[in-house]
């Protein structure tokens, strides 16, 4: 496992398992036997060294007559899989009272569709596995809770145009990917803004970020670039974030022009 975190999670999950086997008197293979794993198996989870899937935790659950406590313990075991930084920049996000992010390069995590998520994380290199990508593409859908929220936080984006037009993962992914974000900037809490490739004046040339404001009034930037990921927390490089944000949503097209305009280049794909 690639952080204490998770791997306690495991640990916890695999415990329980134990305990309700030996309460049910069933050694590991005789318990392997009656939900189709291995007694190997059993034995990883139960340690913490393997990562049980829904199937299992459901199967074990049956078979202990655990009552639910087994298959209730699935969504802990789903977040553990997913990559540490995902599971801390979800938590800020569900604190956010206001996020704010400007993509330069592709849509922004939280208004991808599943399968644009996915051409990203296959373009990965060092390649990924497949198992990895699905987990990366699991938290990342999982982010989208923020969505959801009550009370509703306000989201707003500003994309650059280019991310619009290019392709990843072919047309028809592009396609279901500019019909989401008509889809999601229709709601009334959320704006999504356009920055044109013919600007002559452009904040946000040091690159793609991200703002928090949370409950507790703190304000949080997040930043990404290559092998390296950050949040910034001095309130002066906050304020520097701030401004650039600003700077970039009053010269990027109004919410409204750039819906317009989504749906230009989505009739351009036709």
């Amino acid at each position: 496992m690639e952080d204490e975190e998770a791997a306690a999670v495991l640990r916890t999950v695999g415990r329980q398992i134990r305990l309700w086997r030996e309460a049910a008197g069933m050694n590991q293979p005789a318990l392997g036997a009656r939900i189709g794993y291995g007694g190997d198996m059993v034995s990883a989870v139960e340690r913490g060294r393997r990562i049980p899937k829904p199937d299992f935790l459901d199967a074990a659950d049956e078979a202990l007559r655990a009552g639910g406590m087994l298959s209730a313990m699935k969504k802990d075991v789903e977040e553990a899989h997913y990559p540490k930084k995902v599971r801390d920049q979800a938590k800020l996000e569900a604190e956010a009272i206001e996020l704010g992010a400007y993509a330069g390069h592709h849509i922004h995590g939280l208004l991808q569709t599943p399968d644009y998520a996915r051409a990203l994380y296959a373009m990965r290199r060092p390649a990924f596995t497949e198992e990895e990508v699905d987990n990366h593409v699991a938290a990342r859908m999982a982010r989208k809770a923020v969505f959801d929220r009550t009370p509703r936080p306000m989201l707003t984006f500003v994309q650059e145009e280019v991310t619009l037009r290019r392709p990843l993962g072919g047309r028809m992914v592009l396609r279901q990917q500019l019909e989401r974000l008509l889809e999601i900037g229709g709601l009334r809490h959320v704006e999504i803004q356009v920055m044109p490739t013919d600007r002559e004046d452009h904040a946000g040339m040091a690159g793609a970020f991200q703002l928090l404001k949370l409950k507790s009034g703190k304000a949080l930037g997040h930043l990404e670039a290559q092998l390296h990921s950050r949040h910034v927390s001095d309130p002066r490089n906050v304020q520097i974030l701030e401004m650039r944000y600003g700077m970039i949503r009053a010269q990027a097209l109004t919410p409204r022009e750039s819906l317009t305009f989504i749906e230009k280049v989505l009739g351009e794909e036709t």
